[in-house]
């Protein structure tokens, strides 16, 4: 369990990643280089974008003033795309890798993701991220919005195991088949919307623990996630609420406490079900 902000979890490669990092979904490439600048400046190491969200160059510009304005090197950061459902021929997927690091101004990036597996789409594509990664291109590949049934296809050809799954997860959509499946083949689970887009923190369950501690319930939701082995990517465009984000590490939820959250589960998304939405362009 990590213990700071930039502590790192071990994937199944080898690897090191930050146990939480910042999303940056529907943020506009305008205002991103700020965000991503204030981000890594107050401590966050890890940066999650994609190719869909149109802010890539934003990301890259961020990081780039991030590094004149710190001590860091490129190589004290983690960052991850991910490639979309409009191009996963093994071909498109090699160009839009391309495309992406350009936009970003990399040389290579940590973590490269199948965004969403369609019906089955992602054969080829997969095999694009493979030989990425023998390449040296990618230093780890994974997927996104995978269901046990999708990993299990995944994992019936795959020469490389993902190292990372990246999926909807909150205390109201727990998902504890696909967490089991995940933690059984040393896949690590990442979660998006952790505060499940906003409808958590005035969630009268949890507002009772934050009052407890002192905390928001952003904080208790993101320590949920710590104790839970879950690596978190809550998003922000502010940095006081990034730094309140990071603050979770001076307290320990009890075991009733994670009791109380876990039986929070509905199983209610905000986002697609990955069964049921095939993203066809």
């Amino acid at each position: 369990m990590i213990t700071h902000l930039q502590d790192t979890i071990t994937l199944n490669n080898g690897l090191q990643m930050p146990g939480m990092g910042l999303g940056v979904f529907q943020v506009a490439n305008g205002a991103t280089a700020e965000m991503v600048k204030n981000a890594i400046e107050v401590g966050y190491r890890s940066i999650d974008t994609a190719a869909i969200y149109g802010n890539e160059e934003g990301v890259g510009e961020g990081i780039k003033q991030a590094l004149t304005s710190t001590s860091l090197q490129r190589e004290d950061l983690f960052i991850t795309s991910k490639v979309w459902n409009d191009g996963l021929s093994y071909e498109e997927t090699i160009t839009a890798y391309e495309k992406s690091l350009e936009k970003l101004g990399l040389d290579y990036l940590d973590l490269y993701l199948i965004h969403w597996p369609g019906k089955d789409k992602y054969t080829d594509s997969w095999k694009a991220l493979e030989d990425l990664y023998d390449q040296g291109k990618i230093k780890a590949i994974g997927v996104c919005n995978f269901t046990a049934s999708h990993l299990q296809n995944l994992l019936s050809f795959a020469r490389i195991k993902p190292v990372i799954n990246q999926v909807e997860f909150h205390p109201r959509l727990q998902q504890a088949e696909l967490h089991s499946f995940c933690n059984n083949h040393q896949i690590q689970l990442e979660a998006w919307a952790p505060l499940m887009q906003g409808g958590l923190l005035e969630d009268e369950t949890i507002s009772k623990i934050a009052i407890k501690y002192g905390k928001s319930n952003a904080q208790v939701i993101l320590r949920w996630d710590v104790q839970n082995g879950i690596i978190a990517i809550p998003k922000s465009v502010r940095r006081e609420r990034m730094l309140q984000n990071a603050d979770i590490f001076d307290f320990l939820l009890t075991d009733e406490e994670m009791a109380t959250i876990n039986a929070m589960n509905l199983e209610q998304r905000v986002g697609p079900n990955p069964n049921e939405f095939d993203f066809a362009l």
